[in-house]
């Protein structure tokens, strides 16, 4: 078993029928782009009615069909949020927590000591949460809130911090595969590859990613120099 072993996103996600949520944060091959994207999947009618919008330089969640919402309450958040020079990048409301507590001077980490996994049990949704740093150069940090046993009583905290390598990436998803209940994303953050085009990730993504269960893609490039970035948007429901 080769631990450093970079895998293409494809080989990381396809024949999966349920991984959820992910996030994927790394740097383009040819160093040039700080890489940041973010898929939502879904089982249920409630969790499939969403679509992802673009509000300025922010992403949000909304629904599709407003008549057949029936839970908003972990459906519906700022998913894409930038701070200063930074981006975060998160699946819930804790977007907006991040936001606040880092603007008062909080870190990354300290901010989401104040949150924990999704009170959806039996499955108990970890939350997964990315943050893309541009003060100097280009690093990255990622988490995931997760739930310590099957009855949710309590919540474990896992932070991770990257500097920036091109071509590398890191790949933190909700669940491990489909299941009753679903299974929890298990060890560290998955090694992947980043490609230069932006177009090529996005379809690679989108095309390997569950038929039945994918709903939203967002990918965005941000040229580490100039602080301009390219975006991508993907909404099955359209």
């Amino acid at each position: 078993m080769n631990i450093y072993e970079i895998k293409s996103i494809e080989k990381l996600i396809k024949g999966n029928e349920y991984v959820g949520r992910g996030i994927i944060i790394g740097r383009s091959a040819d160093g040039k782009n700080a890489v940041g994207a973010y898929f939502i999947m879904g089982r249920s009618e409630n969790s499939r009615n969403r679509i992802f919008v673009k509000e300025g330089d922010c992403l949000k969640t909304e629904p599709f069909d407003p008549s057949k919402v029936s839970d908003p309450s972990l459906i519906i958040y700022n998913a894409v949020r930038p701070l200063k020079k930074d981006l975060i990048i998160t699946n819930g409301d804790q977007t907006d927590t991040i936001f606040d507590l880092m603007s008062e001077g909080k870190t990354f980490s300290q901010s989401l000591e104040t949150r924990a996994f999704e009170p959806d049990a039996p499955n108990f949704t970890p939350r997964i949460s990315g943050m893309l740093h541009f003060e100097n150069g280009f690093n990255y940090e990622m988490s995931i809130l997760k739930s310590l046993d099957e009855e949710g009583s309590d919540c474990c905290r896992f932070a991770f911090s990257y500097p920036s390598k091109p071509g590398l990436g890191h790949f933190i998803h909700t669940y491990v595969e489909n299941g009753e209940p679903i299974p929890t994303f298990q060890g560290e953050p998955e090694r992947t590859l980043i490609p230069d085009d932006i177009d090529a990730f996005t379809n690679e993504i989108w095309e390997n990613l569950d038929e039945n269960n994918k709903i939203s893609l967002y990918v965005r490039y941000t040229d580490i120099e100039s602080g301009e970035y390219t975006d991508r948007l993907i909404n099955k429901n359209n």
